[in-house]
């Protein structure tokens, strides 16, 4: 017996099911665990969903016919995308519940989005000219067993910190020069002696967006150094930066993988019962991840502190307002930040 061909799934999969239920066992396993709940994923994450997993049956080893995944490389290019809710993945069993949602849609089930409108998913296949695909053996499995859930919402999420990493650096930047800040302290003679990559980068950007300044100052010109918020943020940044290209890599890995089960070797006639599907490999990236962001929003805040800060920021205004008393500027904003960062 053969895993999902041959038998029940889970518990059933000591259970034999004739060649005559084939069809008809596949079709059952996606509307069994289209079971999501919560909102649905934004229509970017759904649509990087789909690629992510064309891009993984592609590679030959899940037991799919090619024209279901033209089917879905039609959907993405007739802006056909299923309705999939955010909640239901289990994560050490792969991204069941939400990867069946996307499958539905190719049966002509479910729900779609089409031109705007959220719509029964047969309804929207056949506006966009599209026919729904009656699902072969082990096509059912083939098409929710794997990780493109979590990968996809997890690479999204990594290119949005990796935008944010660049922004960081134009913050310190700005925030430099509205408190005189001392330049030395972004020098190459200081990274290079410390070799990080990420530390590097961002202290050159740093320098970069800098150069010419007026109000930039000399180390002693007015202060000897500048607060860590500010003196410290190529190593802070750069440390995120360092983490982000390591979760990178992982993602890159994991989007051109095989992650279903169980997986088909043709040319050794083999079919392997395996646990590709497992989440741990990206799990753990997205909990560096979370850390690495909230460090960036960590250092951003204190520099926050300085410049609303009548105490520590060269004169400005306090709170950045002019009208101090009759308006409170950015004091509250500043304590939301810090209440919040505190509470992480």
């Amino acid at each position: 017996m053969v895993y999902g061909l041959t038998t029940g799934f889970g518990k059933f999969s000591d259970t034999y099911i004739s060649a005559e239920d084939a069809k008809t066992l596949q079709l059952n396993l996606i509307r069994s665990h289209a079971c999501g709940i919560g909102e649905p994923f934004p229509i970017d994450i759904a649509r990087a969903i789909m690629l992510l997993r064309v891009n993984a049956l592609s590679l030959g080893y899940s037991g799919i016919r090619p024209e279901v995944v033209q089917l879905m490389v039609g959907m993405l290019n007739q802006g056909v995308t299923p309705v999939i809710p955010e909640k239901g993945s289990l994560g050490a069993s792969g991204d069941l519940a939400p990867l069946s949602h996307l499958a539905l849609v190719l049966v002509g089930e479910g729900e779609a989005y089409y031109q705007g409108n959220r719509l029964p998913g047969g309804q929207a296949m056949k506006l966009a000219g599209l026919v729904p695909v009656a699902l072969e053996a082990k096509e059912g499995l083939a098409l929710i067993n794997g990780t493109q859930v979590m990968t996809a919402v997890g690479t999204l999420a990594c290119r949005d910190a990796m935008n944010l990493a660049n922004w960081a650096d134009c913050t310190v930047a700005l925030t430099s020069e509205a408190l005189f800040g001392v330049r030395d302290a972004f020098d190459a003679l200081t990274h290079n002696i410390r070799p990080h990559k990420g530390q590097r980068q961002s202290a050159e950007n740093i320098k970069r967006l800098t150069a010419g300044s007026k109000l930039m100052t000399n180390q002693g010109e007015r202060r000897v150094q500048d607060a860590y918020s500010l003196r410290c943020a190529p190593q802070v940044h750069g440390a995120s930066r360092d983490a982000l290209a390591y979760i990178a890599e992982k993602l890159e890995i994991e989007i051109n993988s095989a992650t279903d089960n169980p997986l088909i070797f043709v040319d050794e006639e083999r079919v392997i019962s395996g646990g590709n599907f497992h989440g741990r490999p990206i799990a753990l990236p997205m909990d560096h991840l979370s850390v690495s962001a909230s460090e960036l929003a960590n250092i951003s805040e204190r520099r926050i502190e300085r410049l609303v800060n009548p105490h520590l920021n060269e004169n400005l205004p306090a709170f950045l307002t002019r009208n101090g008393g009759l308006e409170s500027g950015f004091m509250i904003a500043q304590y939301a930040v810090c209440g919040r960062r505190i509470g992480e």
